[in-house]
């Protein structure tokens, strides 16, 4: 018991600071207490979050589901499995196991997943209802409360929302005032507003902290923003360094990279297999669209379509998703359609990218 708590200890580590090195240490530990205790589930149930953690999807289902199998009634192990078979774009078995997890344990980790379901599923206000829940049970739970704050905040933010989102991430760093992923957060909303020279100081805080790719490519949008393109390109050239340690410690994160990539225009035939890659290993609908833009990108815009039409197919409203749609119908010749596509972006938030927002507001008219 103690090795299991200490494995769970080491990732609750590595969600308030971001540093990835603690997933080494969660997995001995983890592997201590099944060794002791072979038919433990909470230690395969950590080891199934470990894996979830390492974006490797395939082995948390399998881990999971044994979990499962010896605890039925334990609601975390339903969350897992729910997690893995959402990232492998099995949607209805996913939502089957985040409604039975709700059942047995209604709590943070349960509402977060529905209100992520709903939010995949394009019910924004059904999300936001869900995520007030959980932000009412993490209530006396430093992290839980900050990440909480948070994620009510960048759905704000996904629907250009700037006023509450601000509250909810302010309120994230005031009961957290060194999380990292505030600070992100923090400078995302500096940048909706224009205020640039505040979302780079946050923008750096966490990337300074942590150089992990979600606080890197926020940090290189502030700078193209902040019209540095010299420090840009050293973001830029920093995703190479992280993509390397990142794999050191076992984190799967090729479709992330490939996305930031193909934003970034490097290398668009490498970046094109790592997408295909990524997408075999994820075939959820991040992975049809990162497909999808790549494959746009490389001007083979026909076959792009088919992934776009699969990313959009559970009705998820994501402006970036009807960004990368507008830019394939106009590759296609289709301009009248491309617009539409466009305008849905930019009614959807019409902060949606520094780099991409000026695109969509031209095509537009």
């Amino acid at each position: 018991e103690a090795a299991v708590l200490l494995g769970l200890a080491y990732q609750q580590r590595v969600r308030e600071t971001a540093d990835f090195s603690d997933l080494a240490r969660s997995e001995a530990a983890l592997k201590q207490a099944l060794a002791l205790e072979p038919a433990s589930a909470d230690a395969i149930g950590g080891l199934a979050t470990l894996a979830l953690a390492r974006h490797d999807f395939r082995a948390a289902l399998e881990l999971g589901r044994k979990a499962r199998r010896l605890a039925p009634a334990t609601a975390r192990h339903h969350g897992v499995v729910g997690d893995a078979l959402l990232e492998l774009g099995r949607y209805r078995e996913a939502f089957a196991a985040f409604e039975r997890m709700v059942e047995l344990k209604p709590g943070v980790a349960s509402y977060a997943r529905i209100s992520y379901a709903r939010e995949l599923l394009g019910d924004k206000a059904g999300a936001i209802d869900a995520m007030r829940l959980a932000l009412d049970a993490a209530a006396g739970r430093r992290e839980a409360l900050a990440w909480t704050h948070v994620q009510l905040g960048k759905l704000y933010l996904g629907m250009g929302r700037l006023r509450p989102a601000e509250a909810q991430i302010l309120a994230a760093l005031e009961v957290f005032p060194t999380y990292l992923y505030g600070f992100e957060a923090r400078a995302q909303l500096e940048l909706a507003r224009g205020n640039t020279r505040r979302a780079v100081a946050f923008a750096r805080r966490a990337a300074d902290a942590v150089p992990q790719p979600q606080f890197v490519a926020t940090l290189a949008d502030v700078y193209r923003a902040a019209g540095r393109p010299d420090l840009e390109r050293e973001q830029v050239e920093l995703m190479g360094a992280i993509e390397r340690l990142l794999g050191a410690a076992g984190v799967r994160s090729d479709l992330e990279l490939a996305l930031f990539n193909v934003d970034h225009g490097i290398e668009l035939e490498r970046t094109l297999a790592d997408a295909e890659r990524a997408r075999r290993a994820r075939p959820s609908i991040e992975g049809d669209d990162v497909l999808a833009w790549a494959l746009a990108r490389n001007g083979r815009c026909a076959e792009a379509l088919r992934y776009s039409k699969r990313s959009l197919r559970l009705g998820t409203r994501d402006a970036t998703k009807f960004f990368h749609r507008g830019m394939i119908e106009r590759c296609l010749g289709r301009d009248a359609e491309a617009g539409r596509w466009f305008r849905r972006a930019l009614d959807t938030n019409p902060h949606f990218s520094v780099r991409w927002g000026p695109t969509a507001r031209r095509y537009a008219s």
